[in-house]
């Protein structure tokens, strides 16, 4: 009789995620996670990781109310697992104790059954007190090590032996757990390590361990590695459902269950309950965006191992950017990103670490800037790399961003941080008048400005929707988008009322009738402050009239999730400010005039 193996659905979660860059709005897929439910499926990634920034930053939505709608819709006893990084926890940026157990509390309050729990760098020390807080608030302990396959000629770290150690000293620091998963984010790992790292945890766990396998199809080898870590020992899975399958998602649910057709696994599922519901969910996703790169299989990947759900919320970012164009740059220079970088696991927030590394190596010059969190991480301020990263690249960060490397573990680091925890978020909240729930204190603690943004009615809305009206086109990114050709040479233009961007550069227009348009006058001597990348205006921190000094920040940009401050190219007076806080800007853009 074949076994029958159990799997966890992430379309609602990883899928969303690994597709859509994390941006739908939960009225739009309760119908199909009604219809999964009504297939026999029970056991469901339901929030955490990037679907809980998310929908603060792009769907105008509170992640507490998602996940109350997805435990109202499947009912009490399915089991409703979320992803959290230790002690990152549902953002990019590390967290003190207070909202650690803050984060255990609230998702146990909001309906939430376990908490895959996972350190990007597989430094154990950040999985002890997020572990315990899980356990105690109720929750089941999904503990983790994470795997990828290192670019080729990288030796030193992941491989059989690397997650053996790893496994014994989640073991030996007596970690609660409930079960025990290997979570390949980049669907790197190659399936022979895939299948001799599981048969070495089967050996030292006792014997009823629940093990749980998580890859992608990103590098196009998950059902492989799903059949490896099935013969290995393997209890569990992840599957996704059409259109978040296959490409940067999880194999699909249908694929898989034909794969072990006439093996000695099986999937115990009704499966043409299962195709009824991937009808219903396409037809709930139809008006959305789904990028190309989204559905297909990146042959490059194990060169730049990208996690499938870095990937999208990436090209996403880089859509808004106008920056699209400069992508393959950006996935070739993540591999020498990974090499220097000390081999952290590339899933988030490690993976974003990695792309804004390279983001900057491409848009500034190969290592020219150092990303602030690439470079806090190569310095220690995440806790240990596998191995030691580069030193030329560790004395360029410290110089750089102005701090010395630390061993210090990330917890003691964020206890000691008087702008981190509980009371600088109450202390924001009390500032705005706002409520001092716990909810909202999380909220603040994890998402920053983006958060207060949300709670004060300010966010804004960007999720991606096909554009029914635009002519002879299926999608449009922006509004007025144009491929102009003059003498054979293209370039891309856009207009946006007042604004017209040609192959990215940003100009401010007046258009009039012709025989309207005043003539030129004379500008003033005044000095242009431009954009040196693209990005949303997050803060704006000189005025008109201002004194500034070279090199003082004039305002600060969001630019790939990193902070950017744009500093005062000389001494001298603001003239004027050209945006406003939440404006998208282009890069070379004049953002303010000096004089």
């Amino acid at each position: 009789m074949a076994k029958k193996i159990d799997f966890m659905c992430t379309a609602f979660r990883d899928g969303f995620q690994s597709a859509y860059g994390a941006r739908v709005q939960t009225a739009d897929f309760l119908p199909a996670l009604e219809a999964a439910r009504d297939a026999g499926l029970n056991y469901f990634e339901a929030g955490g990781g990037a679907r809980f920034q998310s929908l603060y930053f792009y769907c105008q939505e509170d992640a507490f109310d998602m996940m109350d709608a997805f435990r109202a819709t499947v009912g009490p006893d399915a089991n409703l697992q979320t992803l959290s990084r230790g002690v990152n926890v549902v953002g990019l940026e590390s967290q003190s104790s207070d909202v650690i157990r803050l984060h255990a509390e609230l998702f146990k309050k909001h309906g939430m059954t376990t908490i895959r729990n996972f350190d990007a760098l597989n430094d154990v020390q950040n999985l002890v007190y997020s572990g315990r807080c899980i356990v105690e608030a109720g929750l089941k302990h999904q503990v983790v090590v994470t795997m990828m396959e290192l670019p080729p000629g990288c030796v030193g770290a992941h491989d059989a032996d690397f997650y053996a150690g790893v496994l014994q000293q989640i073991l030996d620091a007596e970690i609660p757990y409930d079960s025990v998963c290997f979570k390949d984010a980049s669907g790197t790992a190659v399936p022979s390590k895939v299948h001799e790292t599981i048969k070495r945890a089967r050996k030292v766990l006792p014997a009823d361990t629940y093990i749980h396998f998580h890859t992608h199809e990103t590098a196009g080898v998950s059902v492989q590695a799903y059949m490896a870590a099935l013969e290995a020992g393997a209890d569990a899975i992840d599957l996704s459902l059409a259109p978040c399958s296959g490409g940067t998602c999880q194999p699909d649910v249908l694929v898989m269950w034909h794969a072990l057709r006439g093996s000695r696994f099986e999937l115990d599922v009704d499966i043409d309950k299962v195709r009824e519901a991937e009808g219903v969910f396409k037809d709930c996703m139809k008006d959305y965006f789904l990028p190309p790169e989204a559905v297909a299989v990146e042959p490059l990947i194990p060169w730049s191992p990208m996690p499938g759900g870095a990937l999208t919320a990436n090209t996403q970012m880089l859509r808004d950017n106008g920056v699209m164009d400069r992508y393959p740059e950006m996935i070739h220079a993540m591999s020498d990103v990974v090499r220097r970088g000390g081999y952290g696991t590339s899933v988030t927030p490690v993976s974003q670490f990695y792309f804004q590394q390279a983001f900057n190596n491409v848009m500034f010059g190969a290592w020219e800037k150092i990303a602030e969190p690439y470079g806090k991480m190569v310095l220690g301020y995440f806790g240990k790399t596998p191995v030691p990263p580069d030193p030329k690249v560790i004395a360029l960060a410290s110089e750089q961003l102005g701090i010395e490397p630390t061993s210090r573990p990330p917890l003691e680091l964020n206890d000691a941080d008087p702008n981190k925890g509980v009371e600088p978020a109450r202390k924001l909240l009390q500032q705005h008048g706002l409520a001092e729930t716990d909810e909202n204190l999380f909220i603040i603690a994890t998402c920053k400005d983006k958060g207060l943004a949300f709670l004060k009615g300010e966010a804004t809305l960007g999720i991606r929707k096909i554009d029914k009206k635009a002519t002879g086109a299926t999608t449009v990114d922006h509004p007025g988008d144009f491929a102009l050709r003059i003498g054979g040479k293209r370039f891309d233009v856009r207009v946006d009322g007042q604004r017209v961007t040609v192959d990215g550069r940003v100009y401010d227009v007046d258009m009039v009738d012709k025989s309207d348009a005043p003539e030129p006058v004379p500008s003033e001597d005044v000095t242009e402050v431009a954009a040196q990348m693209p990005g949303v205006v997050l803060r704006i921190l000189a005025h008109p009239g201002d004194q500034v000094r070279a090199g003082e920040p004039i305002l600060v940009l969001e630019a790939m999730k990193m902070e950017v401050r744009v500093n005062a190219p000389q001494d001298g007076v603001v003239r004027s400010i050209g945006v406003e806080v939440g404006q998208q800007v282009a890069n070379g853009q004049a953002l303010a005039t000096l004089g």
